[in-house]
């Protein structure tokens, strides 16, 4: 194994870790609930619908933002491409066809005409150029938007529907990039207008257009009298049915669902697994779920110690794990028990790689640790060469119950672990210098190129610091593999190379839970959050 060289503390690195933890929270493939309640319902226009989200924005400026404002201000936008939420293809969305090139690097899309930037600009392919030009403009400092821009070497408007991206080189990923709030077309004569203050002044060409942003009260959007081009899987393409939209921000999530029964929202987003049964047997409510698309919780070891560069030792660590026990203690049999860092409900998952995954055995785990040298002592703790086998859990306090359990089972085979909780802000600047002996981490993202951040040796999320020549080839090529079927097969050997060679634990991969007053009808999930164009009220 190679020695791991770390990477400093980048932009990529702080808009990702949010981007995973606060926006794409809303990226689902799976949706359940109130679709039957709501059928044979008559729709009704007007009314005000109050959200609540666990977060305030940093900006409304897409380019800016670190990607915390991803739900304010994608209501404000559209994209070039969108995730169909039944097959989860990318289709054309702002513009009304593309093609790729055979080569993967030239993708030339046709704009939609007839589409209006909230200050009545009109949308072209000119517009889009201007929009990448500023993300990339090193003068800019965009955060996020810049880094799924980046793979664009040039990009070209040769007419008012043609639009021309030139990449470095072939990324299949980049259709998620392009169906993602962040490269949403901006209008420079608003933000020319708006000088520094058009964070607070955005325009963009979705459905809901900013009233007024409240710092600490919520933001406030009316309804896009102009929209005309929502999305097929919308029943309505054209203006929202509710006049306003209010969004507030409520980071406590017990002060969440007492504001929802209450009445003073109508949603509350990311309710805790405890809840959902409640409000699910409760006809005052409806109840939206999905299994989160990325990766799943994982131990995550570092192994730059001496200890993980065993491979017997990291087979042994799979094996005091019991991911049954931890997903029905933490979850409430609400999760799935991972046995591939990928998601079920992300391109590239197959059940059949659950065959190489390592079963809960105890006794099996103490006899590899016993054969790598591992030998309990007179106090019950295993040591080698004078030295014990002693861990530094470094986590938060989010997942203290887990870190627990996990503390628990690995004690069980004579390993001495320590938890250590830390705020998120310190956790991540701890855990991305490689200030750790193990810990927790999850992501959300709709397509497997997550895998390349999290286990590619120059990845910007290997906190691993897996170095690994043959793993490193296969991520690079389910990245410049475009045809879907041959991606989806190399996904999966990707998977099966991790588990292989143990370098983390999967332990269960997650659902998260919208609940939402039943006066409130036809909230859906895209792809990427919740929708309120379909949405009505009934009083």
């Amino acid at each position: 194994m190679k020695k791991n060289k770390r990477k400093t503390y980048s932009v990529f690195w702080r808009g990702f870790v949010i981007l995973c933890m606060f926006l794409v929270v809303g990226c689902s493939t799976q949706t359940t609930g109130p679709a039957e309640q709501q059928e044979g319902a008559e729709s009704k226009t007007g009314g005000t619908i109050t959200v609540a989200y666990p977060f305030e924005p940093d900006t409304l400026d897409a380019h800016m933002s670190v990607a915390s404002a991803g739900v304010y201000t994608w209501l404000l936008g559209g994209s070039l491409l969108y995730k169909d939420p039944a097959t989860n293809e990318y289709k054309p969305s702002l513009a009304s066809d593309y093609k790729i090139s055979d080569d993967g690097k030239t993708w030339t899309f046709t704009i939609r005409s007839g589409i209006t930037f909230h200050d009545g600009t009109a949308l072209t392919a000119k517009s889009f150029k201007e929009t990448v030009d500023r993300a990339l403009n090193p003068q800019t400092k965009a955060k996020t938007a810049a880094e799924l821009m980046a793979p664009i070497k040039s990009v070209k408007a040769p007419d008012d529907q043609t639009l021309v991206l030139e990449l470095q080189e072939p990324y299949a990923a980049f259709r998620d990039a392009l169906g993602n709030y962040l490269t949403q077309p901006l209008s420079l004569k608003a933000i020319e207008k708006a000088g520094e203050s058009y964070g607070r002044n955005p325009v963009g060409v979705g459905p809901w257009k900013l009233e007024s942003w409240k710092t600490g009260e919520g933001v406030t959007y009316v309804r896009n009298e102009a929209f005309q081009w929502g999305e097929p899987y919308y029943e309505n393409l054209g203006p929202p049915r509710a006049n306003k939209l209010i969004i507030k921000a409520i980071a406590d999530s017990q002060l969440r669902m007492s504001a929802l029964e209450s009445g003073a929202i109508d949603v509350a987003t990311e309710v805790p697994v405890k809840d959902a049964n409640r409000y699910r047997n409760n006809p005052k409510y409806q109840v939206l779920e999905y299994l989160r698309p990325g990766v799943g919780l994982m131990l995550e070891m570092n192994l730059t110690r001496p200890e993980f560069q065993d491979i017997q030792v990291r087979k042994a660590i799979h094996m005091l794990v019991n991911k049954e026990a931890i997903v029905q203690a933490v979850t409430k049999g609400e999760g799935e028990v991972a046995h591939t860092p990928l998601s079920p409900s992300t391109l590239g998952y197959d059940k059949s790689l659950e065959k190489y995954g390592y079963q809960y055995h105890v006794n099996e785990a103490k006899k590899l640790l016993d054969e790598a040298g591992w030998k309990v002592n007179g106090s019950g703790v295993r040591e080698k060469d004078g030295k014990t086998f002693s861990l530094n859990l470094l986590s938060t306090a989010d997942l203290d119950k887990e870190a627990q359990l996990l503390q628990a089972m690995l004690g069980e085979a004579g390993i001495n672990m320590k938890i250590q909780n830390l705020e998120i802000a310190g956790y991540m600047q701890e855990v991305v210098k490689g200030n750790f002996d193990v810990t927790l981490i999850s992501g959300a993202y709709d397509d497997p190129d997550i895998l390349y951040f999290y286990f590619h040796s120059s990845g910007a999320y290997n906190l691993s610091g897996v170095q690994d020549d043959k793993l490193d080839a296969l991520l690079l090529k389910g990245r410049t593999t475009m045809q879907t079927d041959a991606r989806k097969q190399v996904y999966m050997d990707v998977q099966k190379h991790l588990i292989e060679q143990a370098y983390v634990v999967p332990i269960y991969y997650d659902k998260a839970f919208t609940v939402i007053n039943s006066r409130v009808k036809g909230v859906k999930w895209t792809s990427v959050m919740p929708t309120y164009n379909d949405s009505w009220i009934e009083n």
